[in-house]
């Protein structure tokens, strides 16, 4: 069976850290004799035309200095704070849809896999009617909140949805999204991590107390909460490691410094995967405080909690979004209310001061990673969908 995954971005080089679950998933597709190409955007005037085996099949839309809409930063972001990156968005659309018109005429395939269908699903249902293949359409729940912001964006959502042969969301919330948008319903396939584990058999003992937050500085993340948490708890001897940028990192630095938390802070920034698997392996706790963001963005899953618990740390999370698909309060990790700083203190006291209680949530993390989040397990399920879209192909 030959699938082309329609995608934003898509990695340029070896090592390139965008999608990693997608080129996970793709690899374990193969194996079930599913061959993938891909369909993304030109970054900056080009890009590669292969990744690990996998042809990618890169538009243009607009002069090179100006195709930095994607790959950077999230699109919808991007084009939010600036008029030339609106205007860009517009030609991506076009200059898209021209595009995978022209590559499916020339192309067979058996399946067109829509990822991020705002605005997506526009180049499903295109390559749809030039080549006849049926759509299959994966939600993370970003692009929903987008599309609940416009009736525009809602009516493509809703065509999309219905045009699909199958839909699939990441997160019983990103379902629960999708059906109160669209009234369609949708099956819950999660996606895993692409990462090798540097845990260890057991958790830190003795020494700093290490909390570790992973994941782009950006409001929905909730890191102002984790800081004024972090101030109230007043943890001895502990350090609060934040690894990754994004636009709120100066002000973040600066509520750290107001809080009078700057030196048990550190602000590591985007850091190398062998450095990433460090820190893993250096924390005792693990935690990510997200919250709904003011356009009513939160976290579709959560891919760092399953790192963190694939490295046997134990996990501390806000309910929020996907995270409930991942963490089992009690069992699997520990939940606070979003957006509570005082909540989130006391967990953190809590699980500072109980070493047994950390070692029983690591234990339950890896054990449920395992369980529920295998790629084999997930590859088989897509393998499944992909067969009952398009019956008779294999």
């Amino acid at each position: 069976m030959r699938v082309l995954h329609v995608v934003t971005a898509y990695p340029r080089y070896p090592g390139d850290p965008i999608v990693p679950w997608l080129t996970e998933l793709i690899r374990h597709l193969r194996a079930r004799g599913v061959c993938a190409e891909v369909f993304a955007s030109a970054y900056r005037g080009g890009g590669n035309r292969d990744h690990d085996g996998v042809p990618v099949h890169r538009f243009r839309y607009m002069p090179s200095r100006w195709e930095r809409l994607t790959h950077e930063e999230n699109a919808a972001d991007r084009a939010g704070r600036s008029p030339l990156f609106a205007l860009a968005s517009v030609g991506y659309v076009a200059a898209g849809i021209r595009a995978i018109r022209k590559l499916v005429r020339r192309g067979r395939y058996d399946l067109i896999h829509v990822h991020w269908p705002v605005p997506h699903a526009l180049f499903g249902i295109a390559a749809q009617r030039a080549s006849g293949a049926p759509i299959v359409t994966t939600y993370y729940g970003a692009e929903l909140r987008l599309a609940a912001r416009s009736a525009l964006l809602t009516r493509l959502l809703r065509a999309g949805a219905r045009q699909s042969a199958r839909n699939v969301a990441i997160s019983r919330h990103t379902a629960a999204d999708l059906a109160r948008l669209t009234g369609v319903e949708a099956e819950v396939i999660p996606y895993s991590v692409a990462f090798t584990p540097h845990g260890r058999s057991t958790t830190p003992a003795g020494g700093t107390f290490t909390v570790l937050f992973v994941g782009r500085l950006v409001e929905r993340k909730g890191v102002p909460v984790l800081l004024e948490a972090w101030a109230r708890a007043a943890l001895p001897d502990a350090t609060l490691a934040i690894v990754g940028d994004g636009p709120d990192r100066s002000a973040l630095e600066a509520r750290a410094a107001a809080l009078g938390i700057g030196s048990t802070v550190d602000f590591r920034g985007r850091v190398s995967d062998a450095e990433l698997g460090a820190a893993y392996s250096a924390a005792d706790l693990f935690v990510l405080p997200a919250v709904l963001d003011a356009r009513g963005d939160t976290e579709g899953l959560g891919v760092v909690l399953l790192e963190a618990m694939a490295s046997n740390v134990p996990v501390l999370a806000s309910a929020a979004g996907g995270i409930t698909d991942v963490v089992v309060d009690g069992e699997s990790g520990s939940l606070v209310p979003p957006g509570d700083p005082a909540a989130l203190a006391a967990a953190l006291q809590r699980l500072h001061s109980d070493s047994e209680l950390r070692a029983r949530l690591a234990a339950g993390g890896i054990a449920r990673v395992r369980d529920e989040f295998s790629w084999d397990a997930i590859a088989d399920r897509w393998a499944a969908v992909y067969r009952e879209a398009a019956p008779g192909k294999r």
